[in-house]
């Protein structure tokens, strides 16, 4: 017989990789999604669940609404952020933030996007997340957000068309070459940044390429993002002599797109544009990586 405690529980695991998919790509922060997650769970668990009829709507909207109070902190947070602010790097191989088998699947965890959300106001982030990576309606989401249809809808145009206006205004980068091709190019650009070949590496890069790095201050990391061909090319040199040496380097899924894993003490991420690095982004900040560490323990 199944008591009425283990069959809340059983709801709410359940929901728990859908509430953590919300949250995640809310927030941007793996720790900030565990901790509303098991926010949600001791609301979950002091609740009069006799009333609830629909767990995961319950649920999704205790989720969101939480995250919505602390998107209104993290701003004040982000503002006093040392350097360049890049969500934490999340494994996705596993399913962790849910299916990513579409190319709008894959894009509503990638880092582009996670950092363009963060110009949108917190509820605006709220509609355009439930819309576009969880299909929520309208309807649906105004009982979320105990906000009128018709204002779901509006907060959405706003949303989509600022992210969108966003891309427009940004060089095309979001050319994803094959598997192979992708390993090739990748190769041949460590190859030429670990051997310290500037001419080499400066022929890899796009005349426009970027190279942002995230150190939170806690390790040391250029406080704004690196433009331009040759100032990338002396910059990643620099930064995989120091911060990669002769560290192991894996291939692995992270937020939605191939990556490599530097002994779990940094991720880097590069972007390809007709064949050449368009932009590169690294995550450097040790407390970004403790929920990847422990993805990587666990596999």
């Amino acid at each position: 017989m199944i008591t009425h405690t283990t069959a809340s529980d059983a709801d709410f695991e359940e929901n728990r990789p859908r509430m953590f998919g919300i949250a995640y790509r809310m927030l941007g922060s793996a720790a900030e999604a565990e901790d509303t997650v098991q926010e949600a769970y001791l609301r979950w668990a002091s609740a009069d669940r006799e009333g609830i009829g629909h767990p995961g709507a319950w649920l999704a909207k205790v989720v969101t609404n939480l995250c919505l109070n602390t998107l209104t902190s993290a701003r004040v947070r982000r503002e006093a952020y040392v350097g360049p602010w890049l969500p934490e790097p999340v494994l996705t191989g596993d399913g962790t933030l849910g299916p990513l088998e579409s190319a709008e699947q894959r894009d509503s965890v990638s880092m582009a996007l996670l950092v363009l959300l963060e110009q949108l106001t917190p509820v605006e982030r709220a509609v355009y997340v439930l819309r576009e990576a969880f299909a929520y309606s309208h309807r649906e989401i105004a009982g979320l957000l105990d906000l009128t249809e018709a204002n779901c809808r509006q907060l959405y145009r706003r949303a989509a068309g600022r992210v969108a206006a966003e891309r427009a205004a940004e060089p095309e980068r979001r050319f994803e070459p094959d598997p192979e091709r992708w390993q090739s190019l990748v190769e041949t650009f460590m190859t030429a940044a670990r051997g310290g070949d500037l001419a080499r590496l400066e022929g890899l890069l796009t005349a426009d390429v970027r190279f942002v790095s995230d150190g939170g201050g806690v390790v040391n990391a250029a406080l704004r993002p690196i433009l331009g061909r040759e100032k990338v090319a002396r910059f990643a040199i620099g930064v995989l002599k120091k911060f990669a040496g002769d560290l192991p380097v894996s291939v692995a899924e992270i937020n939605g797109v191939p990556a490599l894993l530097f002994g779990g003490t940094a991720v880097l991420l590069v972007e390809f544009e007709n064949g050449l690095v368009s932009e590169v982004s690294t995550v450097l900040n040790p407390e970004k990586l403790e929920f990847l560490q422990r993805q990587l323990s666990h596999s």
